[in-house]
């Protein structure tokens, strides 16, 4: 079951992110034809599998289940999976999906995600939350661009996904360049679990969905609200992970 948070209703379940009647669509890489959201050539290129932490997502020489920062500061989620860097072509298609209005890039980009969790199979989650959006940015850019890729992703999958459980109250400054204790504080109180959605949480394996992860603060403070309201465990997936500098 899918729940649209902006108008409460239910949205009619769908299987794959192939386009409607799998008619032939220009793959927004390439501009090559193809009945799928990317073609393949451009999901082996630029979607491939690489050696990342498995708590973060930085991409390392070998796969690791925890880097040595994760290690020393562990984040709430148990795992974190993202289609590649926020490198081209993911920063040019996000940019365009996130701040131009360009919704129809949407099934492309949950493509690239879907490709990932394929590549990395993971315990089975519950339920799949968007990070929320606060009210004074949705109206400002029109959609909740992490909604979008959330909801097709729960279709794919077959698992319920819910845009009104998970909501902002405010919005924050930007967390780079800030130390662990100054993203905390930013973030404090900004995220809350709508009360009458509570209980459904309890017990269940929650992934979160965003379009980028930078130094994870955001996501964090999500994933620590929905534990304390009874979560068992939170993943994170994300379009694209912002690389290290000078990576």
């Amino acid at each position: 079951m899918i729940i649209d948070g902006l108008s409460g209703h239910r949205l009619p379940r769908r299987t794959g992110t192939t386009g409607r009647f799998g008619f032939p669509r220009q793959c927004p890489l390439c501009r090559g034809w193809t009945a799928q959201p990317l073609c393949a050539d451009c999901l082996q290129r630029f979607a491939a599998p690489a050696p990342r932490c498995g708590r973060c997502a930085r991409r390392l020489g070998v796969a690791l289940p925890a880097c040595a920062d994760c290690l020393r500061q562990p984040l709430p989620f148990e795992r974190c999976l993202c289609a590649g860097d926020y490198a081209f072509p993911w920063d040019r298609l996000i940019a365009d999906f996130k701040f131009r209005g360009r919704i129809e890039l949407a099934p492309a980009l949950a493509a690239a995600l879907l490709a990932a969790l394929s590549a990395a199979p993971g315990p089975a989650v519950d339920l799949v939350l968007p990070v929320p959006l606060s009210d004074a940015r949705l109206a400002e850019r029109g959609h909740h661009q992490a909604w979008e890729i959330a909801r097709r992703i729960a279709r794919a999958r077959g698992v319920a996904a819910d845009a009104a459980t998970l909501r902002r109250l405010r919005d924050t400054p930007h967390q780079v360049g800030l130390s662990r204790r100054e993203r905390d504080a930013n973030l404090r109180d900004a995220m809350w679990i709508e009360p009458a959605r509570a209980a459904a949480l309890a017990g269940r394996r929650i992934a979160l969905v965003d379009d980028v992860m930078t130094t994870g603060a955001t996501a964090a403070a999500a994933a620590e609200v929905l534990l304390r309201a009874g979560a068992a465990a939170v993943d994170l997936w994300v379009i694209a992970r912002t690389p290290d500098p000078g990576d």
